[in-house]
């Protein structure tokens, strides 16, 4: 037996998009951390400053968005569509990407970005295991401000960030 959870349901208010799982009594399905599309959580908002993480590899988004809060209110989106709307409800200052995206790539979310007004000039952040020599420039071309290969050093990815903010 399948129950769907109604993420309208709670009596309590939640800040960033509502997240929706098919699950089954006592175990998730097979298929749930596919089904998990976003992740929120109640953000720190120490200088008011948005950072929206897109990525689809859900530890990676854990620590970073562990990083991140103690400086910024953080948003996560597990693929590129919802990194989309998620930028669109959220209007963040930048924007860390993944180029390996379950549903598009960063490239297409780029240029979806780039179409959308207000957003085309939030600065995105290229954070991928992808090849530099194959994609820095790439990424450069359509818009990316930084680019950095996995792993990357916090104190690196954070003043970056800073750098971006101005």
């Amino acid at each position: 037996m399948r129950h769907d959870i109604d993420p309208d349901a709670t009596s309590q208010p939640v800040r960033g998009t509502a997240v929706s799982l098919n699950y089954e009594p006592y175990s998730l399905s097979p298929n749930a951390q596919h089904n998990l599309k976003l992740l929120s959580h109640k953000p720190k908002s120490t200088r008011g400053a948005k950072i929206l993480i897109v990525e689809d590899d859900l530890d990676l988004c854990l620590g970073l968005r562990i990083r991140l809060q103690a400086h910024y209110d953080t948003y996560v989106a597990n693929d590129a569509g919802a990194g989309l709307s998620m930028a669109f409800t959220e209007m963040p200052d930048v924007i860390i990407l993944d180029i390996g995206l379950p549903d598009y790539d960063g490239y297409f979310f780029m240029q979806g970005l780039s179409e959308i007004p207000g957003l085309a000039g939030v600065p995105v952040i290229v954070l991928t295991a992808r090849d530099r020599s194959t994609h820095e420039r790439r990424c450069h071309d359509v818009g990316a401000k930084r680019f950095f290969q996995k792993p990357v050093d916090d104190r690196i990815l954070l003043a970056a960030i800073e750098q971006l903010i101005g």
